[in-house]
């Protein structure tokens, strides 16, 4: 199978980080969405990173759905707990770190798309207000449970956490200062150093095994 997708993406490199936990086999394409837009609409009509070609050439997108699948090819090894409080958790977590991955691109997007002259700061300060939220209520969710740090006993929320403040740390980081959220800053330093996070770094770069 094939993941297509630049690595700047925060949801390209959850997928890349997960497919590799999860033992499964994948090449990737570094293709933009932007400067590739032609190239990527022969493989997906939709142009939406992360797409998933599957062996058969079906084609699946959206971070989320792709890992579902992925999970059911990996069977039974997975990142998700198997039992429903764990698992209720687990989702909570998740669901703070992509709504903070969200906030924090449409605040990239609002800056650097959007013509200066039409810049609404309203918006800009209610999304910026969303991601810090998001981030405070990861950092005190690290203070009351200290999550896991090694390559075997990453879960989901693990990896979607790491990947989404690594990203906003990267893009907008005079949005939300490091400084403020300790914990979060080097939770995500010590899974950076990981083996399946330094194979599919933050950037333009390509998987490699």
């Amino acid at each position: 199978m094939k993941l297509i997708g630049m690595l700047d993406s925060p949801y390209v490199r959850r997928v890349a980080i997960s497919l590799q936990l999860l033992g499964i086999d994948f090449e990737h394409q570094s293709l933009s969405v932007f400067r590739g837009y032609a190239e990527f609409q022969q493989i997906n009509p939709v142009v939406k990173a992360p797409t998933l070609v599957c062996d058969d050439g079906c084609v699946i997108m959206d971070s989320t759905l792709i890992l579902q699948y992925a999970e059911a090819l990996a069977r039974p090894r997975t990142l998700l707990p198997s039992d429903v409080q764990g698992l209720q958790h687990e989702l909570h977590l998740i669901g703070l770190a992509l709504a903070a991955t969200e906030k924090s691109v449409q605040i990239v997007y609002e800056r650097n798309l959007r013509p200066s002259e039409k810049l609404h700061e309203p918006w800009l300060n209610r999304i910026s207000e969303q991601v810090l939220a998001a981030y405070t209520e990861l950092e005190s969710a690290l203070a009351a449970t200290p999550l896991a740090r090694t390559s075997a006993s990453l879960s989901q929320a693990c990896v979607t956490i790491g990947v989404a403040w690594h990203f906003t740390q990267q893009m907008i980081p005079e949005t939300v200062p490091a400084a403020s959220f300790p914990l979060l800053a080097t939770y995500s330093q010590a899974l950076e150093a990981l083996p399946e996070f330094r194979a599919a770094p933050h950037g333009d770069g390509t998987y490699v095994k």
